[in-house]
């Protein structure tokens, strides 16, 4: 029986979960024009933004986004509620998560896939830690606990004076501790349950409580 789940996670759920992406990438394409001619009208081109993650095994490649930031705008690579270099589009694509959808590519090109821990920037990530080395084992995804659970991140770190200093300290050993802990207790249900919270307050974000989805699924771990 270990055999056949050992084939299925391998082979049957990365083909079935780029099916799943490709079509939703058909589904979303009204929703990928609407972005992309708002985006253009307010500050011009590029659409798209990309950027490079670490993936499994430590590999790099390159991420998709909306782009949601004014062309040429530097700084920091963390960004905070309020961040200037922000568009005005951009922060309505932030707010319902929709800067992350062009991620259903990077699962159709079979670097990532729907649930598993959120792939980092080179600079945060640290190979020696073995809180690092058990996250890399896994194929980045677009959501997981700890994505759910800090959907607000850039509110919380608009709180600290040195946000990018807060996030390296702070929220990511938090958040590697919540993938772990996932880790431990998923399952197909758990999964479906997860998917489904992340699109509802992705699109629904007022009353989110990120203490209940903690509840919701480590109570009984």
């Amino acid at each position: 029986m270990s055999h056949i789940g050992n084939f299925v996670r391998r082979y049957v759920q990365p083909l079935c979960e780029r099916i799943a992406a490709a079509f939703a990438l058909l589904l979303l394409a009204p929703v990928f024009a609407l972005a992309a001619v708002a985006i253009v009208i307010e500050s011009g081109r590029p659409v798209f933004f990309l950027q490079t993650r670490v993936g499994r095994g430590g590999k790099p490649f390159r991420l998709f986004k909306l782009r949601s930031m004014r062309v040429g705008a530097a700084g920091r690579s963390i960004t905070a509620g309020g961040d200037p270099r922000v568009s005005r589009v951009g922060a309505l694509l932030r707010k319902y998560k929709l800067d992350e959808l062009p991620q259903l590519w990077n699962i159709v090109r079979g670097e990532m896939q729907f649930i598993g821990p959120r792939p980092e920037l080179p600079a945060y990530v640290e190979p020696q830690d073995a809180r690092w080395r058990a996250v890399l084992r896994e194929k980045p995804g677009i959501t997981d606990l700890s994505t759910l659970v800090y959907r607000n991140e850039e509110e919380i770190l608009a709180r600290f004076p040195d946000p990018e200093r807060a996030y390296r300290e702070e929220l990511l050993p938090r958040k590697l501790e919540l993938s772990a802990a996932y880790g431990r207790v998923r399952n197909p249900g758990a999964d479906l349950k997860l998917i489904l919270l992340t699109a509802r307050y992705s699109f629904l974000p007022n009353g989110f409580d990120s203490n209940r989805i903690l509840k919701t699924f480590l109570e009984r771990a």
